[in-house]
């Protein structure tokens, strides 16, 4: 490629028709990174596929198409099976041949215009490569990072000290809304195509002729397809795969059935999410084993103490992983877990490790059994499990693992949102002793900070602001910050805006439980709770310190008048409901789709239950969702929200 045509796949703008970039002078100036990216309705919706889970599932599958198509001979069906590619869905849209728009698949309505980050993409033609392009045409296919690419980019992240991208699907996902397309350029990331959509002219009549058509336009088409003549050929090609598939430079998570007459599938149509002549056949979570080397336990902000399994490290989902949370002794129990065993292991949704199960024919004859400590790691007091909770809990509020946690919690970005002050600095301030309580942070100076490791002049003197503007943070983030059980972003809230002091709280909890129990989304658990807190001395200490350095731990007048004008509008939408979040959203952040909830008066919970109303999916919705349809919870997509939503 020329560098005049490189400039243009760095560029924000777009060449205009006719334009050609292989004759193009090199003069083309880079315009600004992107400020933003807007919304954009997909001309044809871009529906989600149905899953199938087994053969069995993808059979019943068959056996509906067939009816669907009022088959009743014997004849086979002619099926196009295609890799399921592990990255991000586009849309490409050409006009005379030129790319014209590229976005997101989004809600499957609409989905964020990134068309300047496409454009970098080198396997994504500029211009379709055959004659006479047709006026407008749509393609579409999946936009991915190859497994060595994926590490060499963690491999800089490291090196920066950076965090680490998880997966290549996440980062691939998160450099697709990079608002800077060079940096995007330099993730070089990859794409493969899979449909067409030509709305006049001559067009291919099956789905093996368009993937024919797309190779020709200059796209790159994943070579592992076939054309299968029915289901058992199919079932052969998605047999063959799930063993091959770890050969592969890239990652896959499944077979995409297709029936390949494209006139039928139009006979066949859509559900309202899904197309019926289509479906997913999901490869298993893939498991490994290894052996179990010893426990450890990790001790959080509340005290609980959490048990992590480490293994001989095993390859999962294209990552090393030797740890995995067991979470409570309860668990520890079910699996009889013994030092030594080997254990199989898997990832949870791709994405998180677990101990599945272990093989006790293969257990060594000295093997002794794996218990939770009785004492605390971190300080020694004696751990305690109370009535039928699941967690078993350090009770020291002097406990160094419990400070560390508490301040890393307050200064979260959802608490005081304190910039620059990491776990590494925050382990230097309980170790040296310079911080005793969140209090304490306030009482840190300059000089003091630019003693530490890896703190400069700078670095001390901006910490000291940031913890000076953290003062004016709103009440509910404080009363969020101090980490009291079961009172998370949602609770606090919901408590800020119903109680507006510390003073007045303290004065229910302690005097009238009821009152806030009543509240909706509270109850009488988080109602004792509170309680429990308010009347503990060390706690009562720290409030009186906290306000003597300057936290208010009230509501100013523009926060009451907001709550007082919220309580007028409670008739929201929403009120009284109860809607869970899960998987990523197309366009609105977690946060943000928790304040459209919270605002229309509903109740962001963490879990489902049968006290659900709504769970809103969005991609890699993972066990929530299963539980949800389990339970006959209505799942609602992005779109189904804002619909919801709508006055």
């Amino acid at each position: 490629m020329c560098l005049a045509a490189f400039a243009i796949r760095l560029q924000s703008g777009f060449p205009p028709p006719g334009f050609q970039p292989w004759t193009a002078c090199c003069r083309l100036p880079l315009l600004p990174p992107a400020t933003g990216f807007h919304s954009v309705e997909h001309r044809i919706p871009l529906q989600s596929l149905d899953n199938a889970f087994d053969q069995g599932e993808l059979r019943a599958w068959h056996e509906r198409l067939l009816k669907v198509l009022d088959r009743a001979d014997d004849s086979p069906l002619p099926l196009v099976g295609e890799l399921k590619i592990d990255g991000n869905a586009l849309a490409l849209s050409y006009r005379h041949g030129v790319l014209e728009r590229a976005a997101t698949r989004g809600d499957g309505s609409s989905g964020e215009e990134i068309t300047a980050n496409v454009r970098t993409i080198s396997s994504i033609p500029l211009r379709l490569q055959i004659d006479d392009p047709p006026e407008w045409v749509e393609v579409r296919g999946e936009a991915f990072i190859p497994d060595d690419t994926f590490a060499a980019i963690n491999n800089e992240r490291a090196a920066r000290g950076d965090a680490l991208f998880a997966n290549p699907r996440n980062a691939c996902a998160g450099t697709l809304r990079q608002l800077d397309p060079k940096v995007v350029a330099a993730r070089r990331l990859d794409f493969f195509a899979y449909t067409l959509h030509l709305p006049d002219g001559p067009s291919p009549a099956n789905q093996w002729q368009v993937l024919q058509w797309l190779e020709q336009a200059g796209f790159r088409v994943n070579p592992n397809r076939e054309l299968c003549d029915g289901l058992n050929g199919i079932e052969r090609f998605c047999d063959r795969w799930e063993q091959q598939r770890h050969q592969l430079p890239y990652a896959t998570d499944g077979v995409v059935v297709k029936l390949n007459d494209l006139r039928l599938q139009n006979k066949a149509g859509t559900t309202q999410k899904a197309p019926r002549w289509a479906i997913a056949l999901k490869y298993p979570a893939e498991e490994a084993p290894s052996r179990l080397l010893k426990l450890v336990v990790q001790v959080g902000r509340t005290g609980a103490v959490t048990p992590v399994a480490e293994f001989e490290p095993v390859a999962l989902a294209g990552t090393s992983v030797s740890r995995a949370t067991l979470h409570n002794a309860d668990r520890i129990a079910e699996l009889d877990l013994h030092l030594g065993d080997t254990v199989v292991v898997r990832k949870a949704g791709e994405i998180i490790p677990e101990v599945v199960r272990v093989l006790p024919e293969l257990r060594p004859s000295d093997a002794t059994p794996v218990q939770l400590p009785q004492h605390c790691p971190e300080c020694g007091s004696n751990l305690v499990r109370e009535g039928d909770e699941a967690a078993t809990r350090c009770v020291n509020s002097s406990c160094p693992a419990i400070l560390r946690g508490g301040l890393r919690h307050w200064v979260s970005k959802g608490a005081l949102d304190v910039d620059g002050l990491g776990s590494k600095l925050i382990e230097q301030l309980v170790d040296r002793g310079l911080v005793g309580s969140l209090a304490d942070l306030y009482r840190l100076d300059a000089a003091l900070l630019a003693s530490l490791d890896r703190m400069g002049d700078k670095s001390a003197t901006n910490l000291v602001e940031a913890l000076e503007a953290s003062k004016q943070q709103p009440w509910h983030r404080q009363l969020y910050g101090l980490g009291i059980r079961h009172i998370g972003e949602v609770n606090a809230k919901a408590l800020a805006a119903a109680f507006f002091s510390i003073n007045s709280l303290a004065a229910a909890a302690l005097e009238a439980p009821e009152q806030i129990a009543e509240l909706h989304g509270i109850g009488p658990e988080i109602s004792a709770s509170l309680g429990q807190w308010l009347r503990t001395p060390a706690n009562q200490q720290l409030l009186q310190n906290l306000q003597s350095v300057g936290l208010s731990l009230e509501a100013n007048a523009s926060e009451q008048q907001a709550a007082s004008q919220a309580g007028a509008d409670a008739d929201g939408v929403l009120q009284g409901k109860t809607l869970v979040l899960t998987g990523t959203l197309p366009n609105l952040s977690r946060s943000e789709a928790k304040a459209l909830i919270e605002a229309a008066g509903g109740k962001v919970s963490g879990s489902v239950s049968k006290k659900t109303d709504y769970l809103v999916a969005g991609e890699a919705a993972g066990s929530k969702l299963t539980k949800a349809e389990s339970l006959g919870v209505t799942v609602l997509s992005e779109a189904d929200l804002t619909a919801l939503l709508q006055p």
